[in-house]
């Protein structure tokens, strides 16, 4: 465990690394005969083995949170992780993992079986619990024997949420932005219109498309509708209005269709980029995951499940936010042990606040974390 740890801590700060963790029987009964998880760390882990962080990312997030010189692209929660940030990391070891069945470097639909074809639609049903277990396979190798903190905002803060329930000691304080104990109603609607753009791609193939055409289309319909969640109605009429994109008419037609208006181009934009980096199996897997998410499941109730969580909580909530309401965040506090105030970030953007401003909440983190 020595010679481990000492890898893990010496190799550069934000550096890609992947660990093999064993095989996995998932919750929903599938298998995987050997998963790998790919991470980032920052900072050194202590002699104890108890100044570690786990960051954990979003939907279709992954392991760069900040950058770094061995990876100076721009993370996607510079606010928080960084020297003199709210998580210092000279004082701090941090791991980010890339949730297993993402396309991250984690094992996923589009990574090899073990004859070397890609799993597919054979890829086993994921909940939030099984990435869970599997991170704490991940903190075992790098000599982790604690967690001072488990953070993470919309999926990540489900995740944060399962470590504090299924791992109580382990886990000091949990921080949970923009995220309920269990996906709603409507959230479980969005998801499923999302996956159901996928699926209906004609290039799907059942989820067997590797070596042909890639469902893009159905990819970039499926962003289009959780972007719009992402926002708020007010942002996107002070931004575009109803303005053509340059000189295209709405109202014109050609061969090909009509112009478009602002906010079209800003979809199509925003299509085209997770298009360009993401598996559209891998899509359907977490977005999967965030809809089965239930803290409750099992363990009686949410109630009960939350009564049981002994992590010092920091629950912080986007006052605009459309998808995750701050309700969400409020019955929460209210469900864990103690009173617990909700932190709330001032956007005008809606549920992507957490990622944009959380830094707004650094003096609060800092003193209810103990940062």
């Amino acid at each position: 465990m020595t010679a481990q740890v000492l890898t893990s801590t010496l190799r550069p700060d934000g550096a890609l690394a992947v660990v093999d963790v064993g095989a996995h029987t998932f919750d929903a009964g599938g298998e995987l005969p050997d998963v790998q998880l790919a991470y980032e760390t920052w900072g050194t882990l202590n002699a104890a083995g108890d100044n570690a962080i786990l960051v954990a990312h979003a939907l279709t997030g992954d392991t760069h949170v900040a950058a770094t010189e061995a990876d100076p692209a721009p993370g996607w929660w510079e606010g928080l992780l960084g020297p003199g940030r709210p998580i210092d990391t000279e004082k701090w070891f941090v791991v980010a993992p890339a949730m297993v069945g993402g396309c991250y470097g984690s094992t996923g639909p589009a990574s090899p079986d073990p004859e070397g074809r890609p799993w597919g639609s054979r890829f086993p049903f994921t909940t939030v619990r099984d990435a869970v277990r599997l991170e704490a396979r991940l903190a075992d190798q790098l000599g982790i024997r604690r967690f001072h903190t488990v953070i993470g905002g919309s999926m990540g803060g489900a995740r944060a949420l399962e470590w504090a329930a299924t791992f109580p000691g382990r886990v000091g304080s949990v921080a949970v932005f923009a995220c309920g104990a269990a996906a709603t109603a409507e959230q479980i609607a969005f998801g499923q219109a999302q996956i159901k753009a996928i699926e209906n791609d004609p290039h799907f193939a059942g989820g067997d498309y590797y070596g042909g055409p890639v469902p893009e289309e159905g990819l970039g319909l499926a962003r289009r509708i959780a972007h719009i969640t992402y926002r708020t109605e007010h942002e996107l009429e002070v931004r575009f209005g109803r303005q053509p994109q340059g000189e295209e008419d709405p109202f014109g037609w050609s061969a090909r269709r009509r112009g478009r208006y602002q906010v079209e181009s800003y979809l199509d934009h925003q299509a085209r980029k997770l298009v360009d980096r993401f598996d559209p199996n891998a899509y359907i897997v977490l977005t999967e995951a965030l809809m089965s998410h239930d803290v409750g499941r099992g363990r009686g109730s949410v109630a009960e499940a939350l009564s049981r969580v002994t992590a010092t909580p920091f629950i912080a909530a986007v006052e605009s936010d459309r998808l995750y309401l701050p309700e969400q965040s409020h019955e929460l506090a209210a469900l864990l042990p103690g009173e617990h105030e909700v932190h709330m970030i001032s956007s005008p953007i809606g549920h992507d606040g957490f990622l944009t401003s959380p830094e707004q909440l650094a003096d609060q983190m800092r003193e209810t974390l103990g940062l």
